[in-house]
């Protein structure tokens, strides 16, 4: 992911309710979000090259996602591929909190990462640089490639939408979708340093990124009821910036749920 906005316990009907942008070089192969038969239980997208997912839960209810840190000048070749990090969280049968401690000791092997992991007693923001656990607390919160809540634009700009939609009371997909489909850059003068050059700044600036070699691949919702029971919606999108598919997942699947393979 490269944007993500979550409410955690903000609505009467929802425990959690998650959108967010997968943006990524067209050439990079992936798999649409389907049930995952290995390992099994995991309903996410696949990256391709390495394996792993950007945005998942778990048949336990578990979710997880991460996003990179965006820091051209510090080296991440030979690093493990931070989509492990998902596929791991969703798979572990220890508790968040212990599964994060034990994260600790190989969280370095990754190039710099956000991570929000969940199930039902709590939510959790672990990354790899500066303080790396915090336990959240109820309320609306934005991540892009930097800390939780850095004020970059488009973070700002989802985040008060995201507010909207929950004064509003109306948490469909579409209303989801709609939040994050903006394809509007940032001014010059309100885009962040991030040592890219200028072009790919303003490029990056917008919730919704359209380019012939990098681009917004993919957009996912998550709505978790009070129950612990899930809904998953996601859409898909070619170089042009045009939807080429739709899908909508129960947590739990009914019988006879389709995997992948």
């Amino acid at each position: 992911m490269c944007l993500l906005v979550f409410a955690w316990r903000s609505h009467p009907r929802y425990r959690l309710i998650m959108a967010g942008n997968r943006d990524e070089f067209h050439d990079r192969p992936a798999a649409p979000c389907r049930w995952w038969s290995e390992p099994a239980g995991i309903l996410a997208g696949r990256d391709l090259r390495a394996g792993g997912t950007w945005m998942g839960v778990s048949l336990s209810g578990r979710v997880a996602v991460v996003t990179n840190f965006r820091e051209p000048d510090r080296p991440t070749s030979g690093r493990r591929s931070r989509g492990e990090l998902v596929v791991d969280a969703l798979m572990s049968h220890e508790s968040v909190a212990a599964w994060a401690r034990r994260l600790d000791e190989t969280a370095d092997d990754y190039g710099g990462f956000n991570l929000v992991v969940g199930d039902g007693g709590g939510l959790h923001y672990l990354t790899n640089r500066g303080d790396r656990r915090f336990d959240l607390d109820p309320g609306v919160y934005g991540l892009s490639n930097r800390r939780l809540d850095t004020p970059w634009p488009k973070v700002v700009a989802a985040r008060e939408r995201l507010r909207r939609v929950l004064d509003d009371g109306d948490v469909r997909p579409d209303r989801l979708f709609e939040l994050l489909s903006d394809r509007e850059p940032a001014p010059d003068d309100e885009l962040p340093a991030t040592g890219v050059p200028r072009s790919w700044e303003r490029l990056l600036s917008s919730a919704f990124i359209v380019d012939d070699r990098y681009g917004t691949r993919a957009s996912t919702v998550l709505v978790v009821r009070a129950d612990g029971t899930a809904e998953l919606a996601e859409r898909t999108f070619d170089r042009d910036g045009g939807m080429t598919a739709e899908r909508a997942f129960a947590v739990p699947p009914p019988p006879r749920a389709e995997v992948s393979r």
